[in-house]
């Protein structure tokens, strides 16, 4: 049966890389196969996972210390383990609330 290239743009890329090592590596254990498909699959789950977080509308919010608004700070970087274990870095607007200072991020 012939292979059909995946459909969507990064799961395209995940397999092309693979089906590459999967050449390159012809007596690769069935073991050794699923090892590297998931470790592809995490750092692509990790690239989705930062592109939805990055475009996450900021909500309008209140303090949860005073109750008062909270305003737009800037942007700020802020690194994270997925649940696949991989290190994710996310830029996001933080917010600050003008009374007290207390700040959020990402905010949510």
């Amino acid at each position: 049966m012939p292979h059909e290239p995946s459909t969507t743009p990064l799961f395209a890329a995940i397999e092309a890389d693979f089906l590459v090592w999967r050449a390159a590596h012809p007596a690769a254990t069935l073991t050794e196969l699923e090892i590297e498909l998931d470790r592809r699959l995490r750092e692509g789950r990790a690239q989705l996972l930062s592109v939805a977080a990055e475009t996450t509308p900021v909500p309008a919010g209140v303090c949860p210390d005073c109750g008062h608004a909270l305003v737009a700070h800037g942007q700020r970087v802020r690194q994270v383990v997925t649940q696949g274990d991989e290190s994710l870095t996310l830029e996001r607007p933080s917010l600050r609330c003008p009374a007290c200072g207390a700040g959020l991020f990402p905010p949510g």
